[in-house]
């Protein structure tokens, strides 16, 4: 049987987009009679391993797969002599790498690389200078195909000048259609798992708390829309090593009692997070390359509110689709947030600054 061998350095632990993508992936290769082998930096948690359960999927561990280093490309050897690849497709670690040229030499046929990476904020496409091209054409000669998951990306990849403009190829992420349920019993039951009061709308984000999710400035929108609708619930949704401090800032802030931390959720989509969301936010304050939450909002019919910044803007038209804001403009998001739960917000905003600055 034909074997892939896809490397993603991230640990399973919630059913996401990553995993996702492996089920679909792995999915259609077994359609093909392809197996398929799922390389994470640790093993599946209990939950994504049934949703990966699939006839041609098996699972190997390469804990130290982002860092490329030699014990890295030794244990990958391995997996490579013990599976026998035909293809090696690398997600989630860095550019350059001397994987590919590993692959090769245990003729593997191919390798691809899928760039995931967010940039910094305010990030400039440069090109790189000549001799970090040609040191990096030489690393990635073996490359097959760099899959961009975003024109963003693309643009930013292709700008460096690392590889032949013809190596790359755009291929937006996606979200599985078939598990989004129009079921009114998941959002009830989020709702009393997190003791969210009845009559409260509520307001979401789905994200690591780590500043560059702009955890901040959630927080400083929620603080302006509660200072005019009391009746709104803010639920921050994901775990990360900033989580406490934004728990006291929140409480610092005035918003006990109207902000939920939900902490990581196994399956966002199973148990309702996406069901129960009147709005949802992804306040990003880096360069985001896609905006996976965004895609499975929009596929769950939600309004969203978000930053533009990175690959966003290429998901959201603004005022059709979703609203844009500009990163760190606390105002405006609370202004967008106020306007999608009620559509009549900007009349009566207006009305207000009429009323508030007469004419002389």
């Amino acid at each position: 049987m034909p074997t892939i061998v896809s490397v993603f350095g991230v640990k399973p632990l919630r059913i996401g987009g990553t995993e996702t993508f492996a089920r679909e992936l792995s999915r259609q290769l077994g359609e093909r009679g392809w197996k398929s082998v799922l390389c994470f930096l640790s093993e599946p948690s209990e939950e994504v391993r049934r949703f990966l359960d699939l006839p041609n999927i098996s699972f190997e561990v390469l804990a130290n797969s982002t860092d490329g280093s030699w014990n890295a490309r030794r244990d990958l050897q391995g997996i490579m002599r013990k599976q026998g690849p035909e293809i090696l497709h690398l997600h989630y670690v860095s550019f350059l790498n001397l994987y590919s040229w590993g692959a090769r030499l245990r003729s593997v046929k191919k390798v691809f690389f899928t760039d995931h990476h967010s940039r910094p904020a305010g990030y400039a496409k440069t090109r790189a200078p000549l001799w970090k091209r040609g040191v990096a054409r030489l690393i990635n000669l073996p490359l097959t195909r760099v899959i961009c998951v975003s024109k963003y990306g693309y643009d930013c990849m292709t700008s460096f000048g690392l590889l032949p403009r013809d190596r790359f190829e755009m291929i937006y992420n996606g979200v599985d259609l078939a598990r989004v349920k129009a079921d009114p019993q998941l959002a009830t039951n989020f709702r009393r798992r997190y003791s969210i009061p009845e009559g409260r709308t509520i307001v979401t984000q789905v994200s690591w708390m780590i500043p560059e999710k702009g955890i901040e400035d959630f927080l400083a929108a929620a603080r302006l829309v509660l200072a005019q609708n009391r009746d709104v619930q803010f639920v921050l949704v994901g775990e990360g090593a900033n989580r406490e401090r934004y728990m006291k800032d929140a409480l610092a802030m005035g918003l006990e009692g109207h902000i939920t931390w939900t902490g990581m959720v196994d399956d966002p989509f199973g148990e309702g997070v996406f069901q129960a969301a009147d709005v949802i936010c992804q306040f990003s304050r880096w360069e985001e390359v896609f905006g996976w939450m965004i895609a499975e909002a929009m596929a769950h019919g939600k309004p969203v509110v978000a930053t533009r910044v990175g690959g966003i803007p290429e998901l959201i038209t603004n005022g059709v689709s979703g609203h844009l804001v500009d990163r760190g403009d606390a105002e405006a998001m609370s202004d967008r947030i106020l306007q999608s739960l009620h559509p009549i917000y900007p009349l009566l905003r207006r009305r207000r600054r009429q009323l508030s600055h007469p004419r002389q």
